[in-house]
């Protein structure tokens, strides 16, 4: 059976203010064709199809275009929520859209309910596991400690006990929405920490056939059967050095495996310049980059006069300028936020009760932020969901 695996959409979401929804498009004529012409079986969606719970307008319309178009090939899709996307919103429907071989699963509760297909091999059981919010879904998998490993843990024990209930040989692909240990994260994934671990064990996932992630935007391979797809579209410039791709994935009998990366279009490379302004205009060896959409970060002791405008006319795509004079890193000039860069929201209120108080937190207090970070980002999905 050919798998078409892909995720992270993200539909409606803009790149620095840059409108991607033709880009999008462009994917999406991308996906299909290459479903038509490689003699895809199935295509599996791993999460965060929209960008945000009340996607706009237009992306809706995008969505809804693509079902059509996947139900017309005849070829069976299945799709889960992420941690962008609304499940209830995603789902509404899904018995009806089912009909049609688009299988959306968003119900955690359904997780060990799979989608069942079959090739001249015998069948192939999908399995959706949408993004489990922890705090919301601990009593539904009896767990005693809301975190991402005990749910996803929880989940498959399901997977594994339907699995074992069918007939031997039945092959296994598992679709989930998480942060696997080893992946590389860029800096336009939603932070998804919980009780200070985002990240759960490749091993939770043993006794499947394939694993089809979403959630981090590179595409990696963190086992030869545990994979993302990343996101067919940059929407960081921490995605520079991304090859943007989907998974072509032939499962055959026995669970025997191949994988092929198919590359997507991308409507502009990404560049991320360095130097003084003076440097970025004048350096020749540059040239390959006024065509990208450019981040360019000046190191200039002072700050130049009128620096985008300079830049624009070489670069005319300049989309991030980053002021960042070369200082020793005690100077006190050093910029605020240079200083809380790559630091977690924990660590940040960690460091202010150490400012405050003259000493940092203890363990107990430690535990009290994390508790309390982890209920905000649990009743922000609330409140974005409703």
């Amino acid at each position: 059976m050919r798998i078409l695996h892909t995720s992270d959409w993200h539909l409606g979401r803009a790149f620095h203010r840059v409108g991607m929804l033709g880009a999008q498009a462009a994917f999406i004529e991308h996906l299909v064709t290459t479903v038509r012409e490689r003699g895809v079986d199935a295509v599996v969606v791993s999460g965060d199809v929209y960008d945000r719970a009340v996607p706009p307008l237009a992306a809706v319309e995008l969505f809804d275009d693509t079902l059509h178009r996947l139900a017309a090939l005849g070829v069976p899709t299945v799709m889960i929520s992420g941690n962008h996307d609304s499940a209830r919103r995603l789902g509404v429907g899904a018995g009806l859209i089912g009909r049609a071989g688009i299988h959306l699963r968003t119900e955690p509760a359904a997780c060990g309910t799979p989608v069942v297909l079959a090739d001249e091999h015998g069948e192939v059981a999908f399995y959706g596991l949408p993004y489990l919010e922890p705090a919301l879904v601990r009593d539904e998998f009896g767990v005693e400690k809301a975190g991402h490993e005990a749910v996803l843990a929880a989940a498959m024990d399901r997977v594994r006990a339907d699995l074992a209930a069918r007939a031997p040989g039945t092959r296994s692909v598992v679709l989930a929405h998480a942060f696997v240990t080893g992946g590389e994260p860029s800096d336009s994934e939603r932070d998804i920490t919980v009780g200070g671990v985002a990240a759960v064990p490749a091993g939770i996932f043993a006794g499947v056939d394939y694993v089809a992630l979403g959630h981090l935007h590179g595409c990696q391979t963190i086992t030869e059967r545990i994979r993302y797809s990343g996101s067919p579209l940059p929407y960081s410039f921490s995605e520079a050095g991304h090859r943007k791709s989907m998974w072509l994935v032939d499962l055959g009998p026995g669970g025997a495996l191949g994988a092929e990366r198919v590359d997507c279009p991308v409507p502009r490379p990404l560049a991320r310049l360095r130097g003084t302004l003076e440097e970025l205009l004048a350096d020749p060896a540059l040239a390959r980059h006024e065509e990208a959409w450019v981040e360019a970060t000046l190191t200039d002791p002072v700050r130049p006069a009128d620096p985008m405008a300079r830049l624009t006319e070489r670069f005319p795509h300049t989309l991030s300028l980053v002021f960042a004079p070369e200082r020793a890193d005690g100077d006190p000039e050093t910029s605020y936020a240079r200083r809380l860069a790559d630091r977690s929201d924990q660590e940040i209120a960690e460091d202010f009760v150490a400012h405050v108080r003259g000493t940092g937190p203890d363990a107990r207090e430690r535990a009290v932020l994390r508790d309390a970070f982890d209920a905000v980002r649990a009743d922000d999905t609330v409140r974005e969901a409703v």
